[in-house]
């Protein structure tokens, strides 16, 4: 910078002078939010530039690694005068009489591209992204987004921006007329050239000025249609379409007046609520208590994985994507030759959609090494074991891995229910033993339950953090029980489906109670697609265990009549080629007769009753899982049920939407139904509190 002059006004923004330019640097690390401050210092700068006759111009620039990435999340649901003046800031850039440009390198999101827009220009660095995310949190561009992005990029791509909330290149952007130039080397001596280029532009271009291209009525149906499919049930996509109407019908004032109150009414709704709950019990997931950046892990530059079955393929996928080499164990030739073709073909249907080249697919397969000898896994730094659910099996395979693994190794088992403990336990090195519970399919499902067993070392679980991570898993922590967390929560909820069947619900009345409030799959479907011969193998293990009859339960009967599920075209509905469940009248009558044999009267139960009896079983089972210190946190709890059971992230998980019930009400419900409710929901609901209450007295959220 030339004969820059610095004069610091309020810390988070200071000025600097490079000739006629005044510079504003927004200095609000780690990612220069919209925080309090920021406004401030950004009027004041516009004051001292307006003030000057030697100022021609005046960039906003961001310090550090970004322009704005947004405004402040933590603000949301403040009272109005607390919050920052994000909209205050931006009117006074749209009326200022000098020009202004908007410098972007790294993200310019949400409140940081409203401000951009708030400018008169916008130069890039060519790797900067834009775009209007505010839809993932449940609410929508509140300082303009709505009314001048499509005024810049046309009504098609502003709707398309705002609804998938996805950012775009700076090269894209620029196309679009959203980015006047791409910078090429730095970024500031760029900007501060370019507004020296267009100090004298008069009249200034205004984006609140522009008309918005192809807003027609046509373009807003058919997006209000697109929405009942991607964004089923959620208010925040309607508001955002009827606001880019208005910016295509009405004048830019009318527009944005009432973008202000569509904002709040999108805030403070349940939904936005339970987005910006999960928004930050995700990033609290990773906050163990005891490990922290000085607990020592090892890199995993290789991994072995024993079973080439489903699991055992869709994890080796996640390795392959990350470029980790994998070494995958079958025991017959067979077995490995199928599951080897699996994963090609998977790689091959990415590769055709566009996702990837062929190119990438031969250098994926390329890392893969297939074997029949569990000894070419010693040189591994991490061995996963796929195989099925049973104890012996895995107890074997963990004594053979004992005497082949290289010391340092980490030894996982990706079990579902069965206790790691136990598994560790046949090992000589029971601290480097974990469980990594990938969720089927592993190369799709985003969740990862990592299983502190009671030996695991602190740098074996720091290690399976960071592997999560590097995999692009959100990986929990959890403890050792039967079905750790979300199996265990999901086996009560599964008990309670039953029995609602039992006392005379029907399968897909019980289903829809869970479609209508969001979840892509209730219960009978969820365990069809996951194959009823699994549920029916733990129920015999569990009444074996306790020394219990052999479960005999309508659905027993099922699966006994060879009836698996989607992968024998025939479970608890029947299934085409369209794999879309079908009712079948013998299952039906198959499941009156039981009804009849055990001399129960059938009754009829409401959508109401079904939907609160398996949302509150869920949620009975969490406060149990609480209590005893399996899960760390309710919003950890949350994270597993939306990234591992598909729980709109919308409603927040199980724990959030029964804060949003408010906990009396869902004590008063467990009641009425015939369930005890937990020690410690009861306590809570006795006390008007709530497990987000709860964590955060816990320090934990």
């Amino acid at each position: 910078m030339t004969n820059a002059q610095e004069m610091v006004h309020p810390d988070l923004v200071s000025q600097s002078r490079d000739g006629e330019v005044l510079i504003l640097t927004i200095n609000n690390p780690p990612v220069n939010a919209f925080s309090p401050g920021v406004p401030e210092g950004l009027k004041a700068g516009l004051d001292a530039a307006a003030a000057d006759d030697g100022v021609k111009a005046v960039v906003l620039i961001g310090g550090g690694r970004t322009f704005v990435a947004g405004a402040d999340i933590k603000t949301f649901g403040r009272p109005r005068e607390e919050a920052p003046d994000l909209r205050g800031t931006i009117e006074k850039l749209d009326g200022f009489s000098k020009p202004t440009v908007a410098a972007i390198h790294g993200t310019a999101l949400g409140g940081g591209l409203e401000l951009a827009m708030g400018c008169n220009y916008r130069v890039a660095v060519k790797d900067a992204q834009v775009g209007l995310p505010e839809v993932k949190l449940g609410v929508l561009p509140g300082a303009g987004g709505t009314q001048r992005l499509p005024r810049v990029v046309g009504a098609q791509k502003a709707l398309e921006m705002m609804l998938s909330g996805n950012p775009i290149k700076a090269t894209e952007a620029q196309k679009l007329g959203l980015i006047d130039e791409i910078v090429d080397g730095d970024l500031l001596a760029g900007a501060v050239a370019f507004a020296r280029s267009h100090a004298d532009a008069r009249p200034l271009p205004r984006i609140s000025e522009r008309d918005v291209e192809g807003g027609t009525p046509e373009v807003f149906a058919a997006a209000r249609e697109g929405i009942k499919k991607t964004h089923r049930g959620q208010l925040s996509p309607s508001l955002i379409i009827d606001l880019a109407e208005m910016a295509a019908t009405k004048p830019f004032q009318e527009g944005w007046d009432a973008e202000a109150g569509k904002f709040l009414e999108a805030m403070n709704s349940p939904q936005s609520r339970g987005l910006r709950h999960i928004f930050f019990a995700e990033r609290e997931a990773g906050k163990i208590p005891g490990i922290t950046k000085e607990t020592p892990t090892t890199e995993i530059k290789s991994a072995g994985i024993i079973g080439a079955g489903t699991m055992g393929g869709g994890i080796a996928m996640n390795f392959l994507n990350a470029g980790i080499p994998v070494t995958i164990v079958e025991t017959q030739q067979e077995a490995l030759d199928r599951g080897l073709g699996v994963i090609r073909k998977n790689y091959e249907n990415t590769a055709k959609k566009g996702r990837i080249s062929m190119d990438d697919v031969e250098k994926r397969m390329s890392m893969l090494t297939p074997t029949l000898d569990m000894a070419d896994l010693k040189d591994a730094d991490i061995i996963i074991e796929a195989v099925f659910e049973n104890m012996d099996v895995k107890k074997d395979i963990f004594k053979k891995l004992d005497g082949i693994a290289k010391q340092g190794a980490i030894l996982a088992s990706n079990t579902s229910t069965l206790d790691v403990n136990e598994i560790a336990s046949v090992t000589s090195r029971p601290e480097q033993v974990i469980g990594l519970h990938f969720f089927s399919p592993a190369n799709v499902m985003k969740l990862l339950e990592i299983v502190r067993a009671d030996k695991t070392s602190d740098s074996v679980l720091a290690t399976s953090m960071a592997l999560a991570k590097k995999i692009k898993k959100v990986g929990v922590v959890v403890g050792v029980c039967d079905g750790f967390v979300g199996n265990r929560m999901v086996h009560r909820y599964g008990d309670e489906a039953r029995k609602m069947v039992e006392e005379g619900a029907n399968v897909q009345d019980v289903d829809a109670a869970m479609n209508a409030l969001g979840l892509p799959m209730g219960p009978f479907q969820m365990s069809d697609m996951a194959g009823l011969d699994i549920g029916y193998a733990i129920r015999q293990h569990q009444a074996k265990e306790r020394g219990e009859p052999k479960p005999d339960g309508w659905l027993d009967r099922i699966v006994e009549r060879g009836r698996k599920g989607q992968k024998t075209a025939a479970g608890i509905y029947d299934y085409g080629e369209d794999r879309k469940p079908k009712p079948n009248a013998e299952m039906t009558q198959l499941i009156a007769d039981y009804r009849a044999e055990k001399g129960i009267t059938p009754r009829e139960i409401t959508q109401d009753e079904a939907t609160k009896r398996l949302t509150y079983s869920l949620v009975n089972e969490g406060a149990k899982i609480l209590e005893e210190g399996i899960a760390q946190r309710a919003g950890d709890i949350d994270v597993i049920y939306i990234y591992g059971y598909g729980f709109p992230a919308y409603r927040g998980g199980p724990m959030q939407y029964a804060d949003e019930q408010g906990l009396q009400n869902v004590v008063a419900d467990l009641k009425q139904y015939g369930q005890t409710p937990a020690p410690l929901l009861q306590k809570l609901a006795d006390e008007g509190g709530t497990f987000g209450g709860w964590d955060k007295a816990k320090g934990q959220g």
